[in-house]
Order: C-alpha cells, then structure tokens, then sequence
C-alpha cells in the first residue's frame, strides 16, 4: 500500500489479476464475467486507472456502482468471492503497509470483508503493518479487533538472532566465535535486517574461519556507514525541518520510549504545538505509540543515527 494511494487503486489491478487466473478453463464463466463486470464498474465508478489507462471491461447497471464505498467495495468482494467458490479455491488479499490506508478506506474493507465471512464465502485478507495498525483498525471499526487476529511479528529474542546468523554460517563449513556472535546480537538489538547486515559484513571482513570478535567490530563500522546511506537515511529524507527536529529531540534522550511532554520541554515548546508534528510522524510510520503518551522509533538504533546526522544541542 503506497502512502499516496488511495486503497481502490491498489486493489483493483491485483483482484483483476486473479479474476483472470481464475477465468483459465471452463468451470464457473459465468460468475467469473459478472466478477469482471463489477470490477469493471467499480474501476469506473472511483475512477481507477490501470498503467493511465481506464479498465475497458463491460459494466453491469447496478453492481458495484452507487459511489458509496462501503455498499460497492462489500459488492464488489461479495462477487469475486462468489467466482472463487464456483472454482473450489479461495482469493486472499495480501496487503503490505496496511497503516497507508486512509481510515474511511480501511472501515469499507473491513466491513467487506466480515460480510464475505458471514455469508460464507471463501475471500479473506492477509495484512502486515507498523504497530499503530491495531488502534487504526479498531478506530475504523470497534469490532475488527474480533473480526482478525492480531499477531507481533518484533525482534528475535537472543537465542533466536544466534540461531539465524549461526546456522548459514555453518551451512557454509565455516564458524563464529561464541563473543563474535554476541556481539552482534548486541550490537543488533535483534533486529532482523541488522543481522542480514552485520552477518554480511562479518563474514566480507573476515579472511578465514572461524569469524572472530576483531572482524565482527571491524564489520560494525561499514555496517553502520552502510545503514546512514540507505536504510536511515531514506528515512530521514522524508521528514519536514520541523519533523527532524522533533526526532533529534528523541534521539537526544535516547534509545526510548519518550514521554510527549518531555520531548515538548526538550524543544522548549507546549506539548500542544507539537501534537501536530507527532502525528505526522506516526503517520509516516517513524515512530508509534506502545502506550498513552509515549513514542518509540519504529525501527533500533535510529536514536544514534539522529545524533550522528543532527549533533546534540544543549539542554
């Protein structure tokens, strides 16, 4: 889900490539063309394009049309779902970034799909997110937090992280120090593409077996240069002077979370002003809220880059 798309334009390209894969044979034409046909009017009807050009399919009065998006996304979902169990098979929407949808938009899908579940029909959706997606999807609709299963996909505990670099590494007849290891754990946080991370580098460093903890600091260096220049930095272009300056202020007090208030009194500005600023934060998936009035980076090791990038002031 691209931050500046609106959820009909994303999903009616992908629900037309499944429709198509389902028309393949001849079992089930018919509700497979009037799935096309309300795909086609629902396209229309929120003026979807497909590569600038308009979805050419025939329309059907009636389906998948009204303008409202709760009665034609529902529609809409309801028949594709129809189509699939005509075929014996199922249609999954698998959906990235699901924090990018607007919450009215997240409301209609939320709602389509619970009526495609009470009516027994074989489409579901399969969606990940930052944390703020709970609370966004309870916002949308009070009873999604029933309707889907909520699971944290976080840090790998330490024997875990161990387990990922350890095992590739010994698939290759080559071996780790036990300090070396533990040092990238640490240095790491657990994180997984920091492991991918200092795990490439260590092993690039190092020039026999076993990998020692020399190689694994040597390693650290051109791992963290590596993140500044892409990972974090990607990030950082994104933000509004006034945005970095709110980050800075929380790389300041460290690792977190923070209290809002006390980011307010580092800026020497009301609490108030900034609420602002920190919802466009959240918005933009930079930070999220653990509990009431604490913020937190989405991703470790952010609150160093900050006070790499915007050197500390005085309190």
């Amino acid at each position: 889900m691209p931050e500046d798309r609106n959820l009909p334009e994303v999903l009616v390209p992908a629900l037309r490539s499944a429709l198509i894969k389902l028309s393949r044979g001849e079992a089930a034409k018919a509700s497979i063309a009037r799935a096309l046909r309300a795909l086609a009017a629902f396209a229309r009807t929120f003026r979807v394009t497909y590569n600038d050009v308009e979805f050419g399919m025939g329309t059907e009065p009636g389906l998948a049309d009204s303008g409202d998006l709760d009665a034609d996304l529902a529609d809409l979902i309801a028949i594709v779902g129809e189509a699939a169990r005509d075929r014996r098979t199922a249609v999954v929407l698998y959906i990235d970034e699901i924090q990018y949808v607007q919450e009215p938009q997240l409301a209609a899908l939320i709602m389509a799909i619970h009526a495609a579940g009470q009516a027994q029909l074989p489409v579901t959706a399969v969606a990940a997110g930052l944390p703020q997606i709970l609370g966004k999807m309870g916002r949308a609709k009070s009873y999604a937090e029933r309707l889907f299963e909520f699971v944290s996909i976080d840090r790998l505990d330490p024997d875990a992280a161990r387990q990922a670099l350890r095992s590739p590494i010994e698939r290759e007849d080559v071996l780790i120090d036990d300090d070396a290891l533990e040092e990238i754990v640490t240095q790491t946080q657990g994180y997984p593409y920091f492991l991918q991370k200092w795990g490439q580098q260590a092993w690039d460093v190092a020039k026999d077996s076993p990998i020692r903890l020399g190689d694994v600091r040597q390693a650290s260096s051109s791992a963290i240069a590596d993140l500044d220049d892409s990972f974090f930095r990607v990030r950082f272009d994104r933000l509004t002077p006034r945005e970095k300056l709110y980050l800075q202020a929380m790389g300041e007090l460290g690792p977190g979370p923070h209290r809002s208030g006390d980011i307010a009194r580092r800026l020497g500005r009301p609490v108030t002003s900034e609420a602002p600023t920190r919802m466009n934060l959240i918005a933009k998936g930079m930070i999220y809220s653990p509990a009431h009035g604490d913020n937190a980076f989405t991703v470790p090791l952010f609150d160093a880059y900050m006070r790499r990038i915007m050197p500390m002031r005085e309190a």
